[in-house]
C-alpha cells in the first residue's frame, strides 16, 4: 500500500516537474524558478516539524465529528477540539499546540458546497493547518514564527506577499515591521468584517493579521489585472495564513474586557499553501487533488482540459470523493437528516453531475479507494476503513439511480412546463412547483437551486416558504398529541433547593424527605389518597429515566410501614432533578419523611440488559468493526434495544459471533468496575463516549476488564455472571446506515427458551416424530407438499388445455378474426389469462373475453391481439363488464383483468360485451 501511495506521488510529480520545465523553457516564468516544489504531504510536515522544533506538542487531528459538541455540525477548524480550553473550561499538560486539521464546510453558517467546482478555492474537505497558544506566547512570536516559516522554510518571495491587519491594532502592526521587516507599504488596516474574530456574541475574541499571496495578473479576474491590494482582484490575491489574537471577552453589552492570560488560534490552509508553492493557480491543480482528477478521468474516460463541463464535473468528483471518504471513515454514514443528510447531499451532487457528462456507471466507490491511497502518508488510518467505506458509497450509488434520478426527472419536467428551455433564461421555477418537488420527490431546496444554476434559473423562495408554512399550519391543525411544553417553573424552583442526591448505585431503600409534591405541573402542599401526582426528594434510590434507561418503579411507605403510594416511574424534570411519578394510596405532604423502595426484581432485569448492552456493543465492534458505534438505546425491564451505525444487514455467523463473544465474557463471571474519572482520563483510558451526551468535568467509567470499557451513569450488574444469559432476538434496519438489534437476558431469556422448546416438543409430537429426527421429517413433509402442488398445477393445465378445445366451438368470426365471449367457471383468474394467451396466439387475429364465478366473486379476463387493439381495447372491455357486475379492471389494449360481486349480473354483461366486440369490428 506504502508502495503504491509513493508510486502515485512520484509519477504525478515527475508530469509535474516536467511541464514546469517545459513552461520555463517556452519563456513563462516558472514557480520553479524561485523556489524548490515540495509535495502536499511534505508542506503539511514541514509545517508541525517547525513548531515542533519551537516547544508546540503535534496534536494529532480530531474527527469530523466534533466530540461533546452537538451545536456543530462537522470539525470546520483546526481550535475546534481547542474550544474548551480557550474558554478556561479545561486544562491540558501544554501550552503550546500544533495541528493539521481534517475540516468539512458543507452545511450550516460555513457552507461551501454550492461553490466547489465552480471555483479555484472552495473545497467541502480541507486541511488546516494551525499553531496555537493557549495563555503562553502572544503576538510578537505568532507573528514571528509565521512570516520565518513561509519566507525561509517554505521560500516564498517577500514581494509577493501581503499583510492585513484589524483598524485599530497599532500593536500588530507594529510588530510586523520590527518583528518581521515588513514594509509599512505592505501593511494594510481593514474592519471587523476582515479583521476581528470572536467565537460567539460573547465570550473571547480578538483582532487578527492575515497574510495574503500575490499571484499576480495571470490568476485575475478579466479586466481586473491592474488592481491593486487590497482591492478585488478575483483569485490574484490570495488568503493564506490567518492569525487571530484572543485577547479580550466580550459581555453582553458588547464591552470589550482585556483576557488575562491572551492566546493564539493560527489557521492555515494546506490546499491553498500547496498552490502556492507548486506554482499552481488553482488548489485542484496540486498532487492532493490533480491525482484524483485524473483517477476520475480514467473511470469517466474523458480527458481532462478538453471540455469545460466535463472539468466542472471532474473537479466536482474528486472533492466530493475525499469528503466522502473522510466523513464515511469517522463514523457518519448517508441518512436524511443532520450530519448524514450532509454526506448524501455531497454524495448525490457528485453523482448528478457526473451522471450529466453521460456517466451513468457507479464510480464514487472506486473514487473513495484511490483517496485513502494518496492520503495515507498523513492518514494510514483510512487504509483500514477502504472495504466498509465503498460498500457504504456503492449502496448509496444504487439507491440514488433508484429513487433521486425519479426526483430530477420531476425537475426537468417542471423546467419544461416554463417554456422554451433556451428562452427562460433569469425566470424563476415557482415556489409551489419546487415545494412540490421538495415534499412529494424529496428534492431538497438546496440541490433544487443547484440544477437550477445550470439552466440559468432561479426558486421562487417566497413562494416556497408561504407553501412550507401552510403546510406547517396543516400539520399543527391535524396533530392530536400534546406538544412538548417549556421546562416547568416549579421544577427550577424546587432544583433551587438543591440537586436531588442519587443513592440508587447502591441502595434500593432509602428514607426520604418530600420537598416538593406537584399536580398538573402545579406545586401543591399535599396530595389526597387517590390522587395523580408529581414528588421531589431530598435523597432516592430511584434511578431517573436518562441515557436509555428507563425510570425504575417501587413503592413509598410511611413510618408506620403502611404504603402511602406506588412510584410509577422517575424522569429528570431538569437535570439534577428527579421527579417521582406516583399513585398516592393514603395522603402525603411537603415535610413527610417516606421510605423509598424500589422494586427489585425490576431493577435487577433492567441492570442485566444495560450492561448486555455495554457488551453487545464491545461484541458489535469486534465482529464487524470499530466504526460501529452506538445510535441509541433502550434499557428496560422486558428487554434491551441497541441502535449502531453499519450499512448492512449481519447474517447468521455474524449474530451467532456477537452472541458467543457475549456469553463468553457471561460465563467468565467478571467483575465490573465503575470509576469516577476526569473525562480527559477517561477518553484517553479507552472508554467510549457517546456522541450527543453532555459528560461534566468528571465521568463514571464502567468497565467489563479486557473487554468493554463506556462512560455511563446507568446501573449494572455486579458481575458478568449476573446476566445469566443472552439471546438476541432481532436485527433489521431502521434507516440507511443504522441498524438494531433487541436481546433478553435472565428470566426472559429462560421463558424464551422454555416456550420455544416447548412449542418444538409439541410440533414434535404432531408429526410423531422424535425431536432429533423432526426437521427431516418436515423437510419429507414439505418435499411431498410441493410434489402435490406441482401435480396440481399440471391437471390444470391439461383442464385448461380441455377447456380450449371446447371453447373453440364457441368461437365466432367477425370479419376474419376470432371472438370468444364464454364463461368458464372452473377456472381462476391465473388459469384463465393462460388459456387466453394460449388461444390469442393460435388464432393470431382474436379478441376473448373470459370470465368465471365462484362464492360469490367474478374474475375477468380479457385478451386482443396486437393487430386489433386500434379497433377494440382490452381494458375497456374489462372495465365494461366489471363495473356492470359491481366491480373494476383495466389494463393494457392488448391484456386486461378486473373483479366484480353481483354474479347475477354476470351473463348479461357477456351477452352486451359480445355485442359490442361485433360492432367495434
Amino acid at each position: 500500500m506504502n508502495r503504491m501511495g509513493m508510486q502515485i506521488d512520484g509519477l504525478y510529480w515527475s508530469k509535474a516537474r516536467a511541464n514546469c520545465r517545459r513552461a520555463g523553457q517556452a519563456g513563462t516564468p516558472s514557480l520553479l524558478d524561485a523556489f524548490p516544489i515540495m509535495t502536499g504531504h511534505e508542506i503539511r510536515q514541514r509545517f508541525l516539524d517547525f513548531f515542533a522544533q519551537r516547544g508546540h506538542r503535534i496534536v494529532r487531528s480530531g474527527s469530523l465529528v466534533p466530540a461533546n459538541d452537538p451545536t456543530l455540525l462537522f470539525t470546520n477548524a483546526g481550535m475546534n477540539q481547542f474550544k474548551d480550553v480557550f474558554l478556561g473550561l479545561e486544562k491540558r499538560d501544554y501550552a503550546r499546540a500544533t495541528t493539521s486539521q481534517k475540516c468539512v464546510r458543507a452545511g450550516g453558517k460555513h457552507n461551501d458546497l454550492e461553490n466547489v467546482g465552480y471555483t479555484r478555492r472552495h473545497h467541502t474537505f480541507f486541511e488546516m493547518l494551525g499553531n496555537f497558544s493557549f495563555g503562553d506566547y502572544f503576538k510578537a512570536d505568532a507573528i514571528d514564527f509565521a512570516w520565518s516559516l513561509i519566507t525561509k522554510d517554505y521560500g516564498l518571495p517577500k514581494d509577493k506577499l501581503y499583510v492585513t491587519v484589524f483598524r485599530e491594532d497599532d500593536e500588530a502592526e507594529e510588530l510586523w515591521q520590527k518583528v518581521a521587516g515588513v514594509p509599512k507599504s505592505r501593511i494594510f488596516r481593514l474592519d471587523e468584517k476582515d479583521n476581528f474574530w470572536q467565537m460567539g456574541e460573547t465570550g473571547p475574541c480578538g483582532p487578527c493579521s492575515e497574510i495574503y499571496y500575490d499571484f499576480g495578473p495571470r490568476a485575475a479576474d478579466p479586466g481586473k489585472e491592474d488592481v491593486e491590494f487590497p482591492g478585488d482582484a478575483g483569485d490574484r490575491y490570495v488568503e493564506l495564513w490567518n492569525l487571530v489574537f484572543m485577547q479580550f471577552d466580550r459581555d453582553s453589552s458588547g464591552k470589550l474586557t482585556p483576557l488575562p492570560r491572551p492566546s493564539i488560534d493560527t489557521g492555515m490552509g494546506l490546499e491553498r499553501t500547496a498552490a502556492v508553492l507548486q506554482g499552481k493557480i488553482s488548489n485542484y491543480d496540486t498532487d492532493l487533488i490533480r491525482p484524483i482528477i485524473e483517477n476520475a478521468a480514467e473511470l469517466f474516460g474523458v480527458t481532462p482540459g478538453a471540455d469545460a463541463r466535463v472539468d466542472t464535473a471532474l473537479r466536482i468528483a474528486a472533492d466530493h470523493a475525499r469528503a466522502a471518504a473522510f466523513l464515511i471513515h469517522d463514523g457518519v454514514v448517508p441518512a436524511n437528516e443532520g450530519r448524514g443528510y450532509v454526506l448524501r447531499k455531497i454524495m448525490r451532487r457528485a453523482l448528478r453531475n457526473v451522471r450529466l457528462i453521460g456517466v451513468e456507471d457507479p464510480f464514487l466507490y472506486k473514487m473513495t479507494g484511490f483517496v485513502a491511497e494518496l492520503m495515507q502518508p498523513a492518514y494510514p488510518e483510512m487504509i483500514e476503513s477502504v472495504q466498509r467505506v465503498a460498500r457504504v458509497v456503492k449502496d448509496e450509488e444504487h439507491r440514488y439511480a433508484t429513487t433521486f434520478l425519479q426526483a430530477e426527472k420531476q425537475f426537468n419536467d417542471a423546467i419544461q412546463s416554463l417554456g422554451d428551455p433556451h428562452q427562460v433564461d433569469g425566470r424563476s421555477i415557482p415556489g409551489a412547483v419546487a415545494f412540490k418537488l421538495y415534499d412529494t420527490f424529496g428534492l431538497a431546496l438546496d440541490e433544487q437551486e443547484d440544477m437550477a444554476r445550470e439552466h440559468g434559473l432561479a426558486i421562487d423562495h417566497e413562494g416556497f416558504e408561504r407553501e412550507m408554512d401552510q403546510q406547517r399550519e396543516r400539520a399543527r391543525a391535524s396533530w392530536k398529541g400534546a406538544e412538548k411544553g417549556a421546562v416547568v417553573p416549579a421544577y427550577q424552583k424546587l432544583l433551587e433547593q438543591g440537586r436531588t442526591r442519587f443513592l440508587g448505585y447502591t441502595d434500593l431503600e432509602a428514607t426520604s424527605r418530600v420537598i416538593g409534591l406537584l399536580m398538573d405541573k402545579q406545586p401543591v402542599d399535599s396530595v389526597a389518597a387517590g390522587a395523580k401526582a408529581e414528588l421531589v426528594f431530598d435523597q432516592t434510590p430511584f434511578y431517573a429515566e436518562t441515557g436509555g434507561q428507563v425510570g425504575d418503579r417501587g413503592a413509598l411507605y410511611s413510618a408506620a410501614g403502611e404504603q402511602v403510594a406506588e412510584v410509577e416511574t422517575v424522569f429528570p424534570g431538569v437535570p439534577g432533578l428527579s421527579v417521582h411519578r406516583i399513585a398516592a394510596h393514603a395522603p402525603i405532604a411537603v415535610g413527610d419523611t417516606l421510605k423509598a423502595e424500589v422494586a427489585a426484581p425490576l431493577r435487577d432485569a433492567t441492570r442485566r440488559n444495560h450492561t448486555a448492552t455495554h457488551l453487545l456493543h464491545a461484541g458489535l465492534r469486534q465482529v464487524l468493526g470499530k466504526h460501529v458505534k452506538q445510535a441509541g438505546s433502550v434499557v428496560e425491564p422486558g428487554r434491551l434495544r441497541f441502535d449502531f451505525t453499519h450499512y448492512a444487514g449481519l447474517d447468521r455467523a455474524e449474530l451467532e459471533e456477537v452472541e458467543r463473544l457475549m456469553n463468553e465474557q457471561i460465563l467468565k463471571n467478571t467483575a465490573v468496575e465503575t470509576n469516577i474519572l476526569p473525562l480527559e482520563q477517561a477518553i484517553a483510558t479507552g472508554a467510549m463516549a457517546l456522541f450527543g451526551e453532555k459528560y461534566g468535568e468528571e465521568v463514571r467509567v464502567v468497565s467489563v476488564p479486557g473487554f468493554s470499557r463506556e462512560l455511563c451513569g446507568g446501573t449494572h450488574v455486579r458481575r458478568t455472571g449476573d446476566i445469566g444469559v443472552c439471546k438476541v432476538v432481532y436485527e433489521g434496519s431502521i434507516s440507511a446506515g443504522v441498524r438494531r438489534i433487541e436481546a433478553i437476558t435472565g428470566e426472559a431469556a429462560l421463558r424464551q427458551y422454555q416456550e420455544s422448546t416447548d412449542a418444538i416438543r409439541r410440533i414434535a409430537g404432531m408429526m410423531k416424530a422424535s425431536e432429533p429426527e423432526l426437521i427431516e421429517h418436515v423437510e419429507r413433509l414439505l418435499a411431498g407438499d410441493r410434489a402435490l402442488e406441482k401435480q396440481v398445477v399440471q391437471l390444470k393445465e391439461k383442464l385448461a388445455q380441455a377447456a380450449a378445445a371446447g371453447l373453440e366451438a364457441q368461437a365466432v368470426t367477425v370479419k376474419d378474426s376470432k371472438v370468444l365471449v364464454a364463461r368458464v367457471d372452473s377456472m381462476d383468474r391465473q388459469q384463465m389469462r393462460t388459456l387466453a394467451d394460449s388461444l390469442r396466439n393460435q388464432w393470431k387475429s382474436a379478441v376473448l373475453v373470459l370470465a368465471s364465478a365462484e362464492d360469490g366473486a367474478v374474475s375477468i379476463v380479457a385478451a386482443v391481439t396486437k393487430d386489433l387493439t386500434g379497433k377494440v381495447q382490452a381494458g375497456k372491455l374489462v372495465s365494461a363488464v366489471a363495473q356492470a357486475v359491481g366491480g373494476k379492471g383495466g389494463g393494457r389494449p392488448d391484456m386486461a383483468e378486473g373483479g366484480g360481486k353481483d354474479v347475477a349480473a354476470l351473463d348479461a354483461a357477456l351477452d352486451k360485451i359480445r355485442k359490442e366486440i361485433a360492432t367495434l369490428l
